[in-house]
């Protein structure tokens, strides 16, 4: 399978070490990301391959513009603007900031260059070093919220990349191949859970989004889940057992779109003369 089917390692390197200082943790959180888009071209980054995708370049800019206009605005004394017309090319949906560039129009800014907004981000952390040198202060709150969504733009950079790649005759892959694992995966098995009413939600100190709030009770009926995920090798056994074309192994709704889409794989997977990729 190509290789942009299981998400990089480097992702979350942040959240792996929540014990370094304020400082080093968001100097971690923005080098992971720059590793992240290092083996794409300024070509790659300036695409947007459908409406409900972005640009690489885009991400890289709005996570900026987030602790620009959150964090920096506010809290930094003699904090100069690297561009004032980044807050509307680079807001996302926050309403209460100002307007935007519509999200599908965003493929369209061919400036600034990727050039331009690694200087932005540039610009931004040096300040950020600034802010946080004597640690974060009453904004370790703000701090948690503004690494968790440079995360999460990691995972879509990778998502909008992949999509990006598919539309491609040449069949670009984001990084190199993996190594085969040396040994098959154990046994599947499913683990049974009783169900019964539960409590879920954030509870203790610590960050939480605010959709993990409050914590409550609800009520679960019996379950059994698999013990890991499935494998590449697995699926393509569901496939060859006729999995695509037996409805019995479908929720309604999910039967009617592989009627309707046509479909015979998992997206983004082609097959080739050498086999599946």
């Amino acid at each position: 399978m190509r290789s942009t089917d299981r998400p990089d390692e480097r992702i979350h390197a942040a959240a792996a070490a929540p014990d370094g200082s304020p400082l080093d943790r968001y100097r971690e959180l923005r080098r992971s990301t720059e590793s992240l888009v290092r083996s794409l071209n300024p070509e790659d980054m300036v695409a947007q391959s459908m409406p409900d995708a972005s640009p690489t370049k885009w991400h890289l800019a709005h996570t900026t513009w987030f602790f620009e206009t959150f964090m920096l605005v506010p809290h930094l004394p003699g904090y100069r603007l690297f561009d004032a017309r980044f807050g509307y090319l680079f807001n996302s949906y926050y309403e209460a900031v100002g307007p935007r560039q519509p999200r599908p129009s965003r493929g369209l800014l061919t400036r600034p260059s990727v050039a331009d907004v690694l200087a932005y981000r540039a610009h931004v952390d040096a300040a950020m070093a600034r802010l946080l040198a004597d640690g974060a202060g009453d904004l370790g709150d703000l701090l948690d919220l503004g690494i968790a969504h440079e995360e999460q733009h990691q995972e879509l950079i990778l998502m909008d990349i992949l999509h990006l790649f598919a539309q491609s005759p040449l069949l670009p892959a984001f990084a190199p191949p993996r190594a085969r694992p040396g040994r098959a995966a154990a046994p599947l098995v499913f683990v049974g859970f009783a169900g019964g009413l539960v409590e879920i939600g954030h509870s203790g100190r610590g960050f939480a989004f605010d959709n993990e709030q409050p914590r409550h009770r609800v009520w679960l009926e019996p379950f059994r889940i698999a013990d890991r995920l499935v494998t590449n090798a697995e699926w393509l056994e569901f496939m060859a057992d006729g999995g695509y074309r037996r409805p019995e192994l479908w929720l309604s709704d999910g039967w009617a779109a592989v009627r309707a889409e046509g479909w015979e794989a998992p997206l983004y997977w082609r097959e080739t003369p050498e086999g599946w990729r």
